[in-house]
């Protein structure tokens, strides 16, 4: 009980200071959210669309830039809506059709399409999409036209003939292959892939920057000072270390609900996600109790931690995807525990794998926790008693 109660102290006191909220909880948020928006990929891109009063082939001009849902349509009512929708990202591109559209093209006029997007890589594309579905209507209504001057059939009649034609004419198609094996899966969502970086990161440095409290501590007397009651060294060492494992966890378990709840972030396998968050955690943990009972000055602890924390984050894959790395980096990458948590959530989010399949990266982290929280413990043991 005691070393519950220590342990519960030392997150009430971490928590105590506004600055601790927002490292902690809304600046990883906020991360993940700028890497997912900037480099996330898997989403349906958006083409807004004012389609009002336009007509029967207007509507299927629309469903034909649609494409069977490789383009997701939204609505807007007029042009004014449409353009800051385009502007401030809420969709990927716009495009106008004319109010006249269906009674225009049917008379052999020339309809005005207005195109919006801002000056990026996917707005040349969606522009080439929405070209494409206008010419195939076009040739269509050629066609038609054509048929009309031919036979004096009616524009309708004539019409369905064209696309009766149309779909008897051989298409070309294309098909895409991956090479080898692809470093990403294309269904990986726009933030599933940031999301366990970011976790990993952030509960590592966190551990680490929660040394400073432990030093803290220590410079009070306070761990002394119980050692004068009836509280053993081993009650306090663990109540420590339980204290360092109650942030991270917290930080970790609302870090993976939240990026599930507002990022609708694909986790895998609730059970092997829970495992690897754990371990991390202890290993998390064990560092930081580690640092905490070495250093002697606040300032020093806080410097190595960033130093370290964004250093092993960085060679183990939590900045930039392991298999973006030469197969010797990626090996020199596994003397941090961060690759084999990349490893872990890589196997549960991108291969659809269980916990059965991250046994080794568990194994792994778990051993290198205990290792840490021994030297910790030892460590600790030595500063409070001498």
């Amino acid at each position: 009980m005691k070393a519950l109660a220590i342990a519960r102290t030392n997150v009430r006191r971490l928590f105590r200071e506004r600055s601790t909220i927002f490292f902690v909880f809304v600046l990883p948020m906020l991360i993940i959210l700028l890497l997912g928006a900037t480099f996330g990929g898997g989403l349906t891109p958006r083409v807004g669309v004012v389609a009002t009063g336009v007509g029967e082939l207007g509507e299927q001009l629309v469903e034909a830039i649609a494409g069977g849902g490789d383009l997701e349509v939204v609505r807007y009512d007029s042009r004014e809506a449409l353009g800051p929708a385009v502007e401030r990202g809420r969709v990927d591109a716009g495009l106008e059709l004319p109010a006249n559209y269906d009674r225009t093209v049917r008379s052999g006029g020339e309809a005005v399409l207005r195109f919006l997007a801002r000056p990026d890589q996917l707005g040349p594309q969606l522009r080439a999409a929405v070209a494409a579905a206008a010419a195939g209507q076009a040739a269509e209504l050629r066609a038609a036209r054509f048929t009309v001057a031919e036979t004096g059939s009616g524009f309708d009649e004539a019409l369905a003939r064209a696309r009766m034609v149309a779909v008897a004419i051989p298409s070309i198609s294309v098909e895409e292959t991956t090479a080898g094996e692809a470093l990403l899966p294309r269904d990986l969502g726009t933030f599933d892939l940031g999301a366990s970086q970011q976790l990993l990161l952030f509960v590592f440095l966190t551990s680490l920057t929660g040394a400073s409290a432990l030093m803290e501590t220590r410079r009070l007397g306070i761990s002394r000072r119980m050692l004068s009651t009836p509280t053993s060294g081993w009650t306090i060492l663990i109540g420590e270390a339980l204290g360092r494992f109650g942030v991270a966890l917290v930080q970790g378990v609302f870090i993976l609900v939240g990026t599930l709840l507002a990022f609708r972030v694909d986790w895998g396998d609730p059970l092997g996600a829970a495992a690897v968050l754990v371990a991390f955690c202890l290993v998390g943990s064990g560092a930081g109790m580690l640092l905490g009972a070495t250093f002697r000055s606040e300032q020093q602890a806080i410097s190595v931690s960033l130093l370290a924390g964004l250093g092993l984050a960085a060679l183990g894959g939590s900045m930039v995807p392991l298999e973006v790395f030469p197969r010797a980096v990626r090996d020199v990458a596994h003397v941090t525990p961060h690759a084999w948590g990349n490893d872990a959530f890589a196997e549960l989010v991108r291969r659809g794998g269980g916990i059965e399949d991250i046994l080794l990266e568990l194994g792994v982290l778990l051993a290198l926790a205990a290792l840490l929280l021994a030297l910790a413990a030892w460590r600790l043991r030595r500063a409070i008693t001498r």
